[in-house]
């Protein structure tokens, strides 16, 4: 999921629950333009940040995982509005039952609802 500044959906990307958060990295930022990304510690991969300071040429605030030999630097200042996509979710989980039940069998199905939420969501 890729939100704005304001925690306003922007891009939904479903994948399977095995595939790695590596191989969805590009899909996500396709395409979009940004000062800084805002992301967890599963997305602090070498090729990421390249990825993202090269491709969008933005600012890549993410914390280093624990088990890197060489840390990188982080503002953690800035990484506090990644909660934002984080209440987002908490908002589309409590407010559609059908999203966090998971009821739908269909994935395109499933996604079409999900931006269904989110619009509701986005108006409110």
């Amino acid at each position: 999921m890729l939100v704005d500044a304001l925690g306003n959906p922007l891009k939904f990307v479903l994948t399977s629950g095995a595939a790695g958060i590596t191989r969805r990295r590009s899909h996500c930022w396709k395409g979009q333009q940004a000062r800084e990304v805002v992301a967890d510690r599963g997305y602090d991969a070498d090729k990421t940040v390249a990825d993202i300071e090269q491709q969008m040429q933005a600012i890549a605030t993410i914390p280093p995982k624990k088990n890197r030999t060489v840390p990188r630097d982080c503002d953690y200042a800035a990484y506090r509005a990644r909660h934002l996509g984080e209440c987002f979710i908490g908002k589309l989980n409590a407010h559609f039952r059908r999203i966090f039940s998971r009821f739908d069998k269909y994935a395109a199905r499933f996604l079409a609802f999900v931006h269904f939420a989110s619009t509701f969501i986005w108006l409110k």
